[in-house]
């Protein structure tokens, strides 16, 4: 899986028909979207960089707000791991060695269904970062999706995760 998608409750089965059409649309044929055991939650697995697809899914929104009525959010990922704390720093680690010195971060941890406590998480992860820590004003979060046995690690700037919704309110400012 390569993006997470969120949708109202009890519409993911709309909300998967709406990804695979836009996979589909955006040149992925061989998309598979899957609605999870988890209310209102999807997961993708694409051929096509999954940030350019959250970038397209904006752009598409912009020109035509009607067109995306049930995803709500899609969170592109950078990586997939099984739930457990080492798995999880490892793969966080491997992809913020290329932070620039003076940027800052934040870890954002989103659990479902798992007993890792939150708190080691981002410890054991922030102590292995010598950049400042900035929650409201950072330059980069470290986003950690755990959905039970699986968690998806992206490493974001503010404007990589797609909320249809904010999207959609911009138009009408």
């Amino acid at each position: 899986m390569n993006l997470i998608i969120t949708s109202s409750r009890h519409f993911e089965s709309e909300a998967a028909k709406e990804m695979s059409e836009i996979l589909e649309d955006l040149g992925d044929t061989n998309a598979t979207v899957e609605i999870s055991d988890l209310s209102g939650i999807l997961t993708a697995t694409t051929s096509l960089d999954p940030f350019i697809v959250v970038k397209k899914i904006r752009e598409k929104i912009l020109d035509e707000p009607w067109s995306i009525r049930y995803c709500l959010r899609v969170i592109p990922l950078h990586d997939t791991v099984k739930t457990k704390k080492e798995d999880i720093v490892k793969s966080v680690l491997s992809h913020v060695s290329g932070f620039l010195q003076q940027e800052t971060y934040r870890i954002t941890v989103e659990k479902r269904h798992s007993e890792i406590p939150t708190s080691e998480i981002i410890s054991e992860i922030a102590d292995k970062i010598q950049n400042k820590v900035s929650l409201e004003r950072f330059d980069w979060m470290i986003l950690i999706e755990i959905l039970g046995k699986i968690t998806g690690i992206a490493i974001l700037k503010e404007n990589d995760v797609l909320s249809t919704q904010k999207v959609k309110r911009s138009l009408s400012e």
